[in-house]
């Protein structure tokens, strides 16, 4: 249900490397809990993030959530597919549900994220 590849924040973000950038998304835990998501408020590209600081906003039906960058750096592209299908990171959170794609200045900072194992202790479910 999660990937083992992916790294996994507290606020339940995951965090994907690819050939030196960080692909990240919000995980399948957190995609249930919001519910029916129906908008994703992107960060622009260019756009500097930090480690654990907010970078964007997701809505559903449910609540408004802040998305939190796991690694500090600057955001090189955006899934804008997500501008008229939201809801892919409802059926889709670690695939076609990314959200950002950020150039970090350490991969370092991904080392004091949850590992799979770690991340399903923490919200109490089955990898």
């Amino acid at each position: 249900m999660y990937p083992k590849d992916l790294r996994y924040s507290s606020e339940h973000e995951w965090a994907k490397v690819e050939g030196g950038r960080v692909r990240v998304g919000i995980t399948k835990f957190a995609a249930d809990k919001l519910s029916d998501i129906v908008f994703v408020e992107l960060p622009q590209i260019g756009a500097q993030v930090e480690f654990m600081q907010p970078c964007g906003v997701i809505e559903s039906v449910k609540a408004v959530s802040d998305i939190y960058s796991p690694v500090t750096g600057r955001v090189v592209e955006v899934n804008t597919a997500l501008g008229d299908t939201p809801e892919v990171v409802n059926s889709d959170p670690h695939g076609r549900g990314w959200i950002l794609l950020v150039e970090p200045k350490d991969l370092k900072e991904l080392d004091k994220l949850m590992t799979v194992e770690q991340y399903v202790k923490a919200i109490g479910e089955e990898a």
